[in-house]
């Protein structure tokens, strides 16, 4: 007996079980969170809620704290109970016995086994539904009847005596099948709507994932082929290293045996000399002069004689050459010619893939605000009109494109801009607009540009400007243009070399460099040999504007 007081004390008095998180309203009652969260749900829009248990009233929606005690009593109660039925409804009327039920009726507030369920009145009145305890969540709680109907203009779930006497009278109401089946309708549509959004999400991660694979294929190529290189060039360097010491111990070697035979001959040559020398300084030191003048004269004279005449031809006899007389110029012409062919090898990779493009501006369409100079590289920001000729070629405002076009391949382009001023780079196709402020590169589709002012960079295309996160360190950029790929990309050659953005888009015309350049701001293309000068001219050295 005592227990089943405490399970009365620990059930919900909407759904009749034990609590599930319960919460307390004001008034002290305490409830299931779903299950008071239902019945207020059917209260809104009525003008106040009211507790289901002592139909106390508030005129906002109550806030729902937990009642954490009451909570820790109930799990702890819980698994003593037992489970004598799937679903834990019974059937009211089984008094003996507890038998699952197979339906509740809204009207009776009753649940239902199938024997009993025969004898149940099977008119309209009595709605079935699947077994539940929470006849409160289904039925008014001001008539106290059932959920039949659903009100258009409050959203909200009523019954007969709302529709004809209550509060929403008037209204546009529908079954609660019918507004059912239309709330389903628009959440199928919103389904459809984000299953769509969905499996674009899901192929725009497999594009990524694909890119990602991509590039660390294309990665560990790279890697690969410098790793080749440098192996390469190492063991080139290392070759011609021992070229270079084996050259250099040949020719010590035959230095040394060359020195080695002078050496003998001199030390042979030295020997007959002092034993002349003691000789002669014999004789000289002789006493008695009859003896000394009675020696064998002829041969001692001859010898005297001979070296008196050696004393003159002696200088051009004995050659003793410089020691350390290697010849240094073939080791270094060795040494020369082997490193220009491993740089050889180097240019002939073709880390970039391309050589530099070399540029001119075209003036033919330059706008009258740009003063071109230094045979076409060079574009600054004129205060006075250029007084060119108005030709339909000619841009209206201070940019102008290349001579050269670029209808396929791989190329890249540096230029040098001023630190002030405003300025910008870019590509366009050959039908851009010449005038009005579409002609502006960026400000159509036909071109892609990077900006420079204000000490910040901003890419635009389309009207649509992105600006970028990186601070400019360097006035020198490179502007690099895959056709076929369809990228344009924009690096900043800082040390090191700074990716600044990459354009993505399928060209459709030829491409021609673009150039714009604001007050103050003048843009120089890098040259890399007097490619743009007349025979005979030398390369001119232009100053930027700082």
């Amino acid at each position: 007996m005592a227990a089943a007081d405490l399970r009365d004390e620990l059930s919900c008095s909407i759904c009749l079980s034990i609590y599930t998180d319960p919460v307390s309203l004001p008034c002290g009652h305490n409830f299931c969170r779903g299950c008071i969260g239902l019945v207020l749900g059917t209260q809104e829009g009525s003008g106040a809620y009211s507790c289901p248990e002592c139909r106390a009233e508030y005129q906002e929606c109550p806030a729902l704290p937990r009642n954490r005690a009451l909570g820790n009593i109930a799990e702890r109660f819980r698994p003593t109970e037992t489970e004598p039925g799937e679903t834990g409804i019974f059937c009211t009327y089984c008094l003996l016995s507890p038998v699952p039920a197979a339906k509740s009726c809204l009207l009776c507030e009753a649940s239902f086994c199938n024997k009993h369920l025969r004898g149940h009145s099977q008119s309209a009145e009595h709605v079935l539904t699947e077994p539940t305890a929470s006849f409160m969540g289904r039925k008014c709680s001001v008539h106290h009847k059932v959920l039949e109907y659903h009100c258009c203009v409050d959203s909200a779930c009523i019954c007969v005596s709302c529709c004809l006497a209550g509060g929403h009278r008037g209204h546009r109401v529908e079954l609660l099948s019918e507004a059912s089946e239309k709330k389903k309708e628009k959440l199928r549509k919103v389904l459809e709507k984000l299953s769509s959004e969905r499996e674009e999400t899901e192929r725009g991660a497999q594009r990524l994932q694909e890119r990602r694979r991509e590039s660390e294929i294309k990665a560990a190529g790279e890697r690969k082929r410098v790793t080749a290189l440098f192996r390469s060039i190492r063991e080139e360097l290392e070759a011609l290293e021992k070229r270079l010491l084996s050259d250099i111990s040949r020719q010590r070697e035959e230095l040394s045996l060359q020195l080695k035979d002078l050496i003998q001959q001199l030390e042979i040559k030295k020997d007959e000399l002092s034993r002349k020398i003691r000789h002669i300084e014999e004789l000289c030191n002789m006493a008695d002069p009859l003896t000394f003048l009675q020696e064998q004269w002829e041969s001692h004279g001859a010898a005297f004689c001979g070296a008196e005449r050696g004393d003159r031809k002696r200088r051009n006899h004995i050659k003793v050459p410089a020691v350390g007389d290697l010849d240094a110029c073939r080791i270094s012409e060795t040494l020369l010619t082997g490193l220009a062919g491993i740089v050889t090898g180097v240019e002939g990779w073709h880390i970039y893939g391309q050589e530099a493009t070399e540029l001119a501006l075209d003036i033919n369409m330059a706008g009258n605000r740009v003063s071109v100079s230094g045979y076409g590289i060079s574009a600054s920001y004129s205060h006075t009109a250029q007084c060119r000729p108005q030709t339909p070629e000619r841009f209206q405002y201070s940019q102008a494109l290349s001579s050269r076009r670029f209808p396929s391949g791989r190329h890249y382009w540096e230029v040098d801009g001023s630190k002030s001023g405003r300025w910008g780079v870019g590509v366009a196709y050959p039908s851009i607009e010449r005038g009005g402020g579409q002609s502006l590169i960026g400000n159509n589709n036909k071109s892609w540009c990077l900006y420079r002012w204000n000490n910040n960079y901003t890419v635009r295309y389309d009207w649509k400007d992105t600006q970028l996160p990186h601070v400019p360190s360097c006035r020198r950029i490179r502007i690099s243009l895959d056709y076929e790929a369809g990228r344009l990309s924009f690096y900043e050659l800082s040390e090191p070399i700074r990716h600044l953005h990459t354009f993505t888009a399928s060209f459709t015309e030829p491409l021609h460099a673009a150039f714009w350049v604001g007050g103050g701001a003048c843009v120089r293309i890098i040259s890399y040999g007097p490619a743009h000068c007349p025979a005979g001219t030398p390369f001119p050295e232009l100053p930027l504007v700082l």
